[in-house]
Order: structure tokens, then sequence, then C-alpha cells
């Protein structure tokens, strides 16, 4: 069977860096990766090069910036008043919170501490960097009615969520 719209698809990878560096692997979660093929579980520059693959195939995937995380957005850093981040008594750069925005819920991530105010980035840690994945297609099969409406795949067994 071929990856295609609606296929649920089990991949082993290993994403780099432009300079080699491992930023992460199926093989440190100790299972393949499965996602719904064409419901934007995974970015789209990997989405599409899988789009008809089938079980066994290996490939080399570069993905661009604009196709992966997104270009690095300026706007998306504030400084804010660390009165906003009440009840956290110590605030430091590499911390993560959510955050409500025009945009909804964000995860935004300090970058720096100074007195009273507090540097938040909004971009997605990979945002404005190239991706490359090296990827080992392991398993393809049809999606359950069950996991089509809900957008996602679902554990063995059924629902698990």
């Amino acid at each position: 069977m071929q990856i295609s719209q609606d296929s649920v698809v089990s991949i082993n990878y290993t994403l780099t860096d432009d300079d080699g560096q491992v930023i992460d692997s199926s093989t440190l979660a100790g299972a393949p990766l499965v996602y719904l093929h064409g419901a934007q579980n995974i970015i789209p520059g990997l989405e599409n090069a899988l789009t008809g693959k089938q079980v066994g195939d290996k490939l080399t995937v570069n993905v661009a910036a604009a196709d992966g995380y997104g270009e690095y957005n300026p706007e998306a850093v504030q400084v804010v008043p660390k009165h906003l981040f009440g009840g956290v008594e110590t605030i430091e750069a590499g911390m993560q919170f959510h955050a409500q925005t025009d945009y909804g819920m964000q995860v935004v991530t300090v970058t720096a501490v100074e007195g009273d105010e507090v540097t938040v980035d909004g971009n997605h840690p990979l945002a404005g960097q190239n991706l490359n994945f090296d990827v080992e297609v392991m398993n393809v099969r049809a999606a359950s009615k069950e996991e089509l409406e809900h957008g996602h795949v679902h554990g063995e067994g059924g629902h698990h969520h």
C-alpha cells in the first residue's frame, strides 16, 4: 500500500540540522512515529515527500524552513512584565509557558530576564532552520473511521485519549 491521504503511517526517522547535529530521532522514543497522512500531524515538507512511498522505502528529505516550522518571526519576540507570571517564583531563560495570544494558546520560551522584564519568544524552537530527515517507512494502513473523524491515529486496540 502506498502512502496517500488518510493512510496511517509508521516511520523511523533521524532529524539533523544543516551541521549534521541530531535534533531528534524515533529511536530516542523507542518506537516509530505513527501519524495520519494528510491531517497535518507532521510538518508539510516531510509529509509531501512521503506521499506515494511504501513499506521498506528509505529516503533522505531536506525540508526548507518555510515547509517545516516556518521562518523565524522577530515580531513573535516580546518583552513583558514579570508580574504576568503570577505564582512562578523563579523565571529563567529556557523555561517555557503557555500564553494566550491573538492566535489562541501558544507556547513561549523565556529568552532573557532583566529586572522586572521578561523576554519571551513565540517562535517554534526550530523556526528558521532547514531540517534534514533520514526516514524509513515501517508500516502503512488505512485509517479507521474513528481516526478519520478525530484527525489523528489511535493506539493499539482503539481510542486512547
